[in-house]
């Protein structure tokens, strides 16, 4: 299911940029309450863990469209 185009195209340009900026605004706004441990792990280390898994999604894309056999 990871290898197929489509599923990567989802995760890499919708779905994990999306988490990654709910995240980073979950972060700021904790640490704009008060609870600055908690906001900073939440901004510093789930932001980037969704962020580069968009990366990571994207490269495996272009892999697996440049494996493919053309069609025509």
């Amino acid at each position: 299911m990871l290898r197929k185009p489509e599923t990567l195209f989802v995760l890499g340009y919708m779905l994990l940029p999306l988490l990654a900026l709910l995240s980073a605004i979950v972060g700021l706004t904790m640490i704009l309450g008060g609870n600055k441990i908690a906001g900073a792990i939440v901004l510093v280390i789930v932001t980037q863990v969704f962020a580069f898994g968009a990366v990571f999604a994207l490269r495996r894309r272009k892999s697996a469209l440049l494996a493919e056999p053309d069609a025509d």
